[in-house]
């Protein structure tokens, strides 16, 4: 391959990955209807979709609303259009609508203040690469979050961006509704 040649990336099927991986795989089709391209691309890895579908899986002391709103910020800022994709069904599928959706993806949630807190506090952890401005901590802290709750939202992001930059490197088939484009 040469230099101006593009890799092309593919996303392996059931076929192509272990045993433990294929029983995933199966698990995942019951749950959500089919394999996404990320779980399945993961399995490329003997360990890393297991690994990484614990950590997505964790006990949180954040409800699943707000654990959408950090996936759908860290997508955004990490522009990752698989993830904001997914995320818009998922931010759907918690209560959130379309308009509620970009609303949050553009940084913020005035519909609710504490979920506004939320976001622009995800939003200065990502863009500042975990040094957050001290506006938006005590504003997240005022909100009535807590210390536990800032470690899971730092946990939250270190997970979406690892799929974030899995997607980003490899760029495979968006296989969602796609997201609008902000």
């Amino acid at each position: 391959m040469t230099t101006s040649e593009k890799r092309t990336f593919t996303v392996p099927t059931k076929a192509d990955v272990s045993a433990t991986n294929q029983g995933i795989f199966d698990n995942l089709h019951k749950m959500i209807g089919f394999v996404p391209n990320l779980y399945a691309y993961f399995a490329k890895n003997e360990t890393a979709l297991a690994d990484y579908l614990t950590l997505q899986n964790r006990k949180s002391t954040l409800r699943a609303k707000e654990r959408e709103i950090i996936n759908l910020v860290t997508s955004q800022v990490n522009d990752c259009r698989y993830c904001q994709s997914a995320h818009t069904v998922f931010g759907k599928m918690n209560g959130f609508t379309e308009e509620e959706v970009l609303e949050i993806r553009k940084g913020s949630a005035a519909f609710d203040s504490k979920l506004d807190a939320l976001v622009k506090f995800t939003f200065s952890v990502v863009e500042n690469r975990g040094r957050a401005t001290e506006e938006s901590k005590e504003a997240f802290f005022a909100a009535g979050y807590t210390e536990a709750n800032m470690i899971d939202v730092v946990i939250v992001v270190g997970d979406k961006t690892i799929s974030n930059y899995i997607h980003n490197l490899t760029n495979f088939e968006i296989d969602w509704p796609l997201a609008e484009q902000i």
